[in-house]
């Protein structure tokens, strides 16, 4: 491939998305760029404030539980406030918190401060995810979210190698920092961020229409969404597991904390290098294909780790496969959860999505440590691969008819902003399945798995924003 062809297949990848879109990459990139403290939390309290590792553990778990709480009080709010409120509110929360830890001293402040700002953290995210999805045209709704991913990726790429050359000026001071970066995020979306909830619609004769309420128990009710929901929990765990895993894996083969870091710093240059190529080769294919593929190469890569030896190589390459799968997966799963959440509670579906990455987090560190002290490593590894191949095959089996049927009725233009209601329709779908996929993977899915209509649902729970553990958290 030549460089002009690189740079065209660079700007098709990131042209066409609206301003506000662009705005709100920023934030996001400016806000994870000043991500110190996640990255330094525990060398603060074992090093700096002298705690045991047991503590600096148990304070890393409870950022993860407040995020569990966090993701589905930002949905709530999202929708009831709307996404501009939320997001400042919530990132000036976060802000206050981070600044707090550079003051507070005492074991039950510090372990209150990181709970409050897991909450915080993790329900900004509904509202930034839904924003995506109010602005930009659906059939560029996942590449958005791929763009969105990766200046996650890259601002935390920033902060773990400036926070590494800065650390001579104290812990403190990153923290103060980081509480900068998060207001100048916040200040970002006061500005230049409209809102974008959508307005009540109107019947014929202009009578606001009457929407039917959605509760969390409504989400929790909704079948093929909370199918997504578990089978992204399952991926969740498999992708959680290494952050605590591979390190005592690598330790248990007699290789050094260096050799970890080499190996886990894999992930970001991948990601930062790639995720772009990435999203253009698997763009406009269809979402259950790509969430199959992308659960089968976590199995892969994370069940590969119990062959990889004592070779520094073949553990980076164990990662490179399950990072491919990550950069698959959740610009994916953001485009799935956004085709079956209504209009008027993309808040609500993203906040449940949410929980889901917030719950692995917090099961599987405590999970995976036990496993590797208990019954040893491959079993940990063996544990994943399962896990991986049981959502690929539930992905195939039980989110097929809802998921390209919804995108075949939206591109017919039979929908709007209905939701998973759509999936009652006929099949019609065009997707390749797992095999044909393996024997046809060149070839372009068709138009009806590509394009929804317009007005469907766009959600991200997450990551995602999710996110891996010590990205998002």
């Amino acid at each position: 491939m030549s460089i002009d062809s690189l740079r065209r297949s660079a700007s098709a990848t990131v042209s066409g998305l609206p301003q506000g879109f662009w705005w709100l990459w920023l934030s996001t990139l400016v806000n994870r760029t000043g991500a110190f403290v996640l990255t330094f939390l525990s060398l603060y309290l074992t090093v700096e404030l002298g705690h045991s590792a047991w503590f600096a553990g148990l304070v890393v778990a409870l950022h993860g539980l407040g995020g569990v709480a966090g993701s589905p009080l930002g949905g709530a709010l999202t929708d009831r406030w709307g996404r501009r409120p939320t997001m400042v509110t919530m990132h000036l929360a976060a802000a206050a918190s981070a600044a707090a830890l550079a003051v507070v001293t005492s074991a039950w402040a510090i372990a209150t401060v990181v709970l409050l700002m897991g909450v915080a953290m993790q329900a900004v995210r509904p509202s930034i995810n839904a924003t995506i999805a109010d602005m930009v045209p659906a059939h560029d709704v996942r590449r958005a979210y791929a763009l969105n991913y990766w200046a996650l990726n890259l601002g935390f790429a920033i902060a773990s190698i400036g926070g590494g050359a800065a650390i001579f000026l104290g812990y403190r001071t990153l923290f103060v920092v980081d509480a900068v970066a998060t207001t100048l995020c916040a200040v970002i979306v006061f500005l230049r961020l409209p809102e974008t909830r959508p307005e009540a619609r109107t019947d014929k004769a202009g009578q606001p229409v009457v929407e039917a309420k959605v509760s969390m128990l409504t989400v929790l009710r909704d079948a093929p969404f909370r199918t997504l929901v578990l089978l992204n929990l399952f991926v969740c765990l498999v992708f959680t597991a290494p952050w605590i895993g591979l390190p005592l894996t690598m330790a248990d083969k007699g290789l050094s904390p260096s050799s970890y870091g080499v190996v886990i710093a894999v992930n970001g240059i991948v990601i930062v290098g790639f995720q772009l190529l990435v999203n253009k080769v698997t763009d406009k294919r269809s979402p259950v294909l790509l969430l199959t593929l992308s659960s089968l190469l976590f199995a892969l890569g994370t069940g590969a780790t119990a062959l990889a030896g004592s070779s520094v190589v073949a553990f980076a390459a164990t990662v490179v496969v399950w990072t491919v799968g990550e950069m698959i997966h959740v610009p994916t799963n953001a485009a799935a959860t956004a085709r079956l959440a209504p209009e008027h509670a993309r808040g609500r579906y993203q906040g449940v999505m949410g929980m889901s990455w917030a719950v692995a987090g917090f099961v599987a560190p405590i999970g995976a440590g036990a496993i590797v002290g208990g019954p040893g490593p491959n079993v940990l590894w063996a544990a994943t691969f399962a896990i991986g191949v049981l959502a690929a095959v539930g992905y195939t089996v039980r989110l097929r008819k809802a998921l390209d049927d919804d995108i075949d009725r939206g591109a017919e233009g039979g929908i709007a902003s209905e939701g998973h209601g759509a999936v009652e329709g006929g099949s019609g779908s065009e997707g390749h399945g797992v095999v044909e996929a393996v024997l046809d993977s060149g070839v372009e899915a068709g138009p009806g798995v590509v394009e929804p209509a317009e007005g469907l649902g766009e959600d991200l729970g997450d990551i995602g924003s999710a996110g891996k553990a010590p990205v998002t958290a």
